[in-house]
């Protein structure tokens, strides 16, 4: 039997190549895999692709490779993802990305965002962007992997798009919030430079996290997180039940963190965050069903 053989069900990739991407997915250890369980295998199959190419660009930018030059190792998969639009593959993922992009019309531009926003984490650490480069930086990191995702889905345009700039800013911000103390450890401060002056908090992340104000100035970026969930929602409402479900069951779960963040506040942001699991399950169910919570 030919490694090549295809089937009705999944992608028309050699199984070989599949398995390759999802054993990368399997390897980061991530609750990914089981959440794409809901999606039929193709689907699945493509947000693995796209999942596998974020992990792989996520990790150089951490440093968590042995490249000794994150930029330029960044670079080769610039000229990667160029080649896939040339047609050129040169290994398993690029084989089964080829096969995503061309099946789901994923676009150039939304692979180099996510690389863009990679190279923004490298060398120099980002510390109080103004509001225009953390937006910047939210878009790539998030937000364009919400525009891959949303065409995999089955979302059309410019609802998908719209879903994207919505629910990765929520989901990004979210994430700053509750990373504060580790961003900190690394140097990093992603608080944007206006309101740090507005609510007279340091600018060096290790004294940022001390700061008597660090509260008030943290509960309105969760108040942006908590708008720009609500737009998304409006979208997910609107949108066609199986095509927003991934999307929906992702927004409950961050809901819930953010939730646990106010409640706890950023008094002390190193202090053990409590996030309810019944609470985020139940929530996750019922968005599966199509409930916002």
């Amino acid at each position: 039997m030919s490694d090549s053989k295809t089937t009705s069900a999944g992608l028309v990739c050699a199984p070989s190549d599949l398995r390759h991407v999802e054993d990368i997915v399997t390897r980061s250890g991530t609750s990914f895999a089981r959440g794409m369980k809901i999606l039929p295998p193709a689907r699945r199959q493509g947000m693995f692709a796209v999942y596998a190419f974020c992990r792989l660009v996520d990790d150089i930018a951490d440093g968590d490779t042995d490249h000794s030059d994150p930029i330029q190792a960044l670079d080769v998969w610039r000229t990667r993802i160029a080649a896939l639009y040339e047609g050129k593959t040169s290994d398993a993922l690029d084989r089964v990305l080829l096969t995503t992009i061309e099946r789901y019309h994923l676009r150039q531009e939304d692979f180099t965002a996510v690389i863009d926003g990679m190279a923004m984490d490298c060398g120099k650490p980002i510390v109080a962007p103004d509001e225009k480069t953390l937006d910047h930086y939210c878009d790539c990191v998030a937000s364009a992997v919400g525009r891959l995702s949303s065409r995999i889905f089955g979302m059309g345009e410019p609802e998908g798009d719209r879903l994207a700039y919505h629910l990765g800013r929520a989901l990004q911000l979210t994430n700053i919030l509750r990373d504060l103390g580790e961003d900190a450890r690394r140097g990093r401060l992603y608080l944007p430079s206006e309101l740090l002056q507005r609510f007279s908090v340091p600018k060096e992340p290790s004294k940022a996290l001390y700061a008597p104000e660090l509260d008030g100035l943290c509960r309105i970026m969760a108040m942006r997180a908590s708008d720009h969930f609500r737009a998304a929602e409006r979208i997910m409402d609107q949108g066609a039940k199986e095509a927003v479900r991934p999307a929906r069951i992702m927004a409950a779960s961050y809901k819930v963190t953010l939730a646990a963040l106010k409640k706890r506040g950023w008094h002390h942001p190193n202090a053990p965050l409590h996030v309810c699991s019944v609470r985020k399950k139940l929530g996750m169910l019922l968005a599966y069903f199509g409930v916002s919570v």
